[in-house]
């Protein structure tokens, strides 16, 4: 009776300061994600009062737009580009801003300041910085390559929503592998320095082993950033020119919204959910086995 009477007291106590957080969890995401699934059965145009099951049409239809497939397939090149770029620039900033450089916590805010800008506000600033600013460098400078908008062309409109994603995480991330890169144990670099490796060796054989925990959360964080990408999208080029630049983000959005075929563009939605979740946990899976203690 005792014993029973603990455990209610334990379990009393635990609810109490994990039961809000708990309840505002299962309300804002489990519920919601349910019923977006249940949706994806339906017939839903996102207005209407009533509805009705239509079985796996929803997600036949899904396999049947090309349009989708289109725009994931610039997903992957752009979640490509995008990650590679992020990791190898902000690791560069963190090593170099991890050597005693003078003034160095002034540039990892200058660097890490561009997360905070929201990516609507930040889509408007780049596209005054494209659309004006850049093009009237070219003009006087006789720059060819800038003496046009590069958001007027369907084959350099993509490169700036690369360049300015790039140019807003990089600095997210770079906090990150400063944080790794603090955390290797001194005692080690001495040592290898004493048996006489030089910097190039001490980086490949010693730091980047070690950096493994680092890199797993931030390849991670820019593989979930770039398939969700929609606000820079949507406010540096919204889309175009000729939906060059249309994201599958933005185009699940117009499939559910738009074109208010809600059910279609929710199964969509689920089907990318469960790409980008494989995609991740296999990153995750693999880099794992990378890891090495100190």
């Amino acid at each position: 009776m005792i014993a029973e009477k603990g455990v209610w007291n334990r379990l009393r106590t635990r609810l109490l300061f994990t039961g809000p957080t708990l309840f505002a969890f299962i309300t804002v995401m489990i519920i919601p994600f349910l019923y977006g699934i249940y949706l994806t059965f339906t017939n839903w145009d996102g207005i209407s009062t009533t509805l009705s099951l239509v079985g796996i049409q929803n997600y036949l239809a899904v396999f049947r737009d090309i349009e989708f497939w289109k725009s994931f397939a610039l997903t992957l090149k752009y979640v490509f580009y995008t990650v590679v770029l992020i990791n190898v620039i902000a690791f560069m900033l963190a090593y170099v801003l991890t050597k005693g450089l003078k003034g160095q916590s002034i540039f990892r805010a200058g660097f890490f300041l561009p997360n905070l800008v929201g990516g609507i506000v930040l889509g408007f600033i780049w596209q005054f910085i494209f659309n004006n600013v850049l093009v009237y460098l070219g003009q006087h400078a006789d720059i060819q390559a800038l003496s046009t908008t590069w958001l007027a062309d369907p084959d350099k409109a993509f490169w700036t929503l690369v360049i300015v994603t790039v140019w807003q995480n990089a600095g997210y991330m770079m906090v990150i592998y400063i944080a790794g890169l603090t955390g290797v144990p001194n005692d080690i670099m001495e040592a290898a320095s004493i048996d006489g490796a030089n910097s190039w060796t001490r980086l490949r054989k010693m730091v980047l082993p070690l950096m493994v925990p680092s890199f797993i959360v931030c390849i991670f964080l820019s593989l979930q950033r770039g398939f969700m990408v929609y606000d820079v999208n949507l406010a540096l080029t919204k889309g175009g020119p000729f939906s060059s630049t249309q994201m599958v983000s933005m185009h699940v959005y117009e499939k559910a919204f738009l074109s208010r075929d809600y059910g279609v563009g929710q199964a969509e939605a689920f089907v990318l959910f469960l790409m980008v979740a494989l995609i991740t946990l296999l990153q995750v899976y693999f880099s794992k086995k990378l890891e090495v203690e100190a």
